[in-house]
This record gives structure tokens, sequence and C-alpha cells, in this order.
């Protein structure tokens, strides 16, 4: 499971024009799920999603969490993460999950953040997305479990 994170001042997420989820300070999660990929890697991937300390203290070092701020969630699913990229000039998607499966742990991975008493907002699952953002920093980190 690949997890690309962003720490943001703002993001929001767009499906025809109209804004769908949108968040504060926090975190822009892209999520990517392959094959192998169950509901332990997603619980995995979570805890260091929710727990990476990607947040400024008052000495301005990198050392408070998504949950030690109170920060907010904005989860987007994008199967290009699974792409494998090493040979030739076109990506091939052959270790992507099925978009069930996908959709099944995208899915379990909200319901988990939100039991955490994570605010979350989502995009739409396979939908043609546009997402917005202020990147803080920038800071931008690859999570994969």
């Amino acid at each position: 499971m690949q997890g690309l994170i962003q720490r943001v001042k703002s993001a929001k997420v767009e499906v025809d024009n109209q804004v769908i989820g949108e968040i504060g300070q926090g975190i822009l999660l892209l999520l990517g799920v392959e094959k192998p990929d169950d509901k332990q890697a997603a619980d995995k991937l979570l805890h260091k999603v929710s727990n990476y300390r990607i947040f400024t203290d008052e000495n301005d070092k990198m050392n408070l969490s998504l949950k030690d701020i109170g920060g907010e969630l904005l989860v987007v699913s994008q199967f290009t993460l699974a792409a494998d990229t090493k040979k030739g000039m076109r990506p091939s998607f052959s270790s992507a999950a099925t978009p069930s499966q996908a959709n099944a742990l995208y899915e379990y991975f909200l319901t988990q953040a939100k039991a955490q008493g994570i605010s979350v907002a989502t995009g739409e699952f396979g939908a043609d997305m546009q997402v917005s953002l202020c990147n803080d920093g920038p800071v931008t980190f690859n999570l994969s479990v």
C-alpha cells in the first residue's frame, strides 16, 4: 500500500466542478492500493499517516503528528501510485489492485481513520478529480507498508 502525504495549510478535491472534500491544516493523502494489500496493510499505513511527525513544534522542529495538532485528513484514491515505471516510456499498472479490492480497502481505511477520531474528508473513488492544495513547506513523503 502506498501513501503519498503532503503537509498542507488547506486542500480540496472537486468532481464535476463541485467541491466534494475540503480540509484546513493537515495532510493530503494520495492512496494507492496494490494486489497484495489487505486490512493489515491499511491499518499499518493509517498508523503511519496519523502518527508521522511532520508538523513543527515550538522549536520549529518536525516533532508533531496529525493527531498531535488535531489536523484534518483528505484522502484521495490514486491507483497511479501502484505504477511500475522502471522500463519503457509508459507506466505498467499490473501491480495495482482490482477496482473492487482497492475500493474495499479505501473504504476500510476511511472507516478506521474516522473511528480514531480523525476529521476525514475524501475524494470519490474512481472519479475524475481535480485536487488543489497549499503544500506547507513544501513537505511531501512517500510512505509504504
